[in-house]
């Protein structure tokens, strides 16, 4: 009888062994896959169950969380959400996130252990902190002026403070409300349909996302490239450049809308706009310095991040000289962010140095205190200081005495550039009307804001869009804004 029961009570040993095995299986070797199974809503209803830490600008929230006693329980809300899509992005119970609510997921849903003193124990227990809060270094009052100036009309506004690479204000228009897909009910997914459809593409962030041609902007790459290269030497000497000007190779000429382009001066050239003189500059410089340059403001830079991704401006390494005169001047296969615009115009503001551009001051806890903060930010040496110290003459002449006079603020020494880009087949889409440039008030050492500003305003006449006339004006506000009183 003592041997049945040894075998009885061994074999409910072997039970017990395989029953801790299949157990551990389960919850150690395939809790993975079972975590990551769609069918699974564990995740969810725990991601959802307490309300989610708050984006801020100006030290103020401008998003929150709202109970709604479902079994997904709290749903994002959004303050002014259209003037702070571009930055904040959405979150969705149905369609996932974007922008800072992506990036910065771990420390607004409270999963990011360094919010939490026991991490360890945490893991243990499966439990969350609270929702941390993101601290943007956005100025609220420039936002909200490059939003109001863009209006009703398809274009983006990046500002940058040149001395940091803090980004004061990233706008795009048309915008929408975040707020319409924060939770599940079939009114989330019509609002998600109609904006997928719409063809104005209202969750396009122009600002990062969109690259564009650059036009006459990005002579200043051009003029940068020549003073570097000792192609020039004296900005008011005669360039030796024909009007109109034959592309190399081909029986095509260049033009120019102003007059006194034949032989103009580099000052000259640069006030108005000369097509044929930063053409011509271009191909003297060549193919392998005008792409240093560009890459040293950070064109054909995929790795770009704010702390989300920016699309790839482009300049293009492949080009014949033909090509290249047109790349100089910001046509061609030359595309541009507006981020990547305000980057030149802080560059040249900072005497040459370029600093990363960076959204996100600081991550805390609930409680306020600091999790991680951005600390300083890498530079890199985009042209020669002398070079920069002539570009922001030249800027200031554009705005003083050329094209960019929209521009002007009372009190302050602004530099610009302004541009108009042909697109499309035959050049025969509506132009885009493009800004950028720095403003320095007076006693300051250094310029406390560059911008760029980018309109496409297919309601206006042909013959209306300028540089100049929509988007100076527009810029002049946004750095009127962020100077402050």
């Amino acid at each position: 009888m003592t041997r049945y029961i040894r075998h009885a009570a061994a074999f409910c040993a072997l039970l017990l062994v395989a029953l801790l095995a299949n157990a551990s299986r389960i919850q150690v070797v395939q809790a993975p896959a079972y975590d990551d199974n769609p069918a699974n809503r564990r995740q969810d209803i725990a991601r959802y169950s307490q309300p989610r830490g708050d984006i801020l600008v100006d030290g103020r929230p401008v998003t929150g969380s709202k109970d709604t006693g479902e079994q997904l329980r709290y749903e994002r809300t959004y303050d002014n959400g259209p003037l702070y899509a571009p930055v904040t992005g959405f979150v969705s119970q149905r369609y996932g996130s974007s922008f800072l609510e992506d990036t910065e997921d771990g420390t607004l849903a409270g999963t990011d252990p360094m919010l939490s003193p026991f991490p360890l124990w945490n893991d243990f227990t499966r439990a969350r902190s609270p929702g941390g809060d993101v601290v943007t270094t956005l100025d609220g009052a420039a936002q909200r002026a490059a939003y109001e100036g863009l209006a009703d009309r398809k274009g983006a506004v990046a500002a940058l403070e040149p001395a940091t690479g803090r980004v004061l204000a990233l706008v795009s228009t048309p915008s929408y409300h975040p707020e319409t897909l924060s939770g599940n009910a079939p009114s989330v997914t019509r609002s998600w349909l109609e904006l997928q459809q719409d063809p104005d593409k209202p969750m396009l962030n122009r600002a990062v996302r969109q690259t564009y041609p650059p036009g006459s902007t990005f002579k200043v790459l051009t003029a940068a490239a020549a003073l570097d290269a000792g192609v020039i030497r004296n900005v008011d000497a005669r360039t030796r450049s024909p009007d109109p000007y034959t592309l190399p190779g081909t029986r095509t000429t260049l033009r120019n809308t102003a007059r006194n382009c034949r032989n103009a001066s580099l000052r000259v050239a640069f006030e108005w706009s000369c097509n044929t003189v930063f053409a011509k500059l271009g191909v003297d410089v060549g193919v392998t310095g005008m792409a240093a340059t560009a890459q040293a403001f950070g064109f054909n830079d995929a790795g770009l991040r704010i702390p989300f991704a920016v699309s790839a401006s482009t300049f293009d390494t492949t080009v014949d000289r033909a090509q290249l005169a047109l790349s100089s001047i910001g046509q061609y296969n030359t595309r541009a962010t507006p981020l990547q615009m305000a980057m030149v115009a802080a560059a040249v503001a900072n005497g040459g140095q370029l600093r990363q551009p960076y959204l996100v001051e600081r991550t805390t806890t609930h409680r306020g205190a600091t999790v991680a903060s951005a600390g300083g930010r890498p530079v890199r040496q985009t042209m020669y200081p002398s070079t920069a110290r002539r570009l922001r003459e030249l800027m200031r002449d554009v705005v003083e005495h050329g094209t960019g006079a929209n521009a002007a603020i009372r009190g302050t020494t602004v530099g610009g550039k302004t541009g108009t880009a042909q697109h499309g087949i035959g050049n025969a889409g509506t132009p885009y009307a493009w800004f950028v440039g720095w403003a320095q008030p007076a006693g300051d050492p250094v310029p406390k804001v560059a911008v760029a500003v980018v309109v496409e305003d297919s309601n206006a006449h042909r013959g209306d869009i300028s540089g100049g006339g929509l988007a100076a004006p527009l810029a002049r506000a946004v750095m009127t804004a962020a100077l402050g009183p």
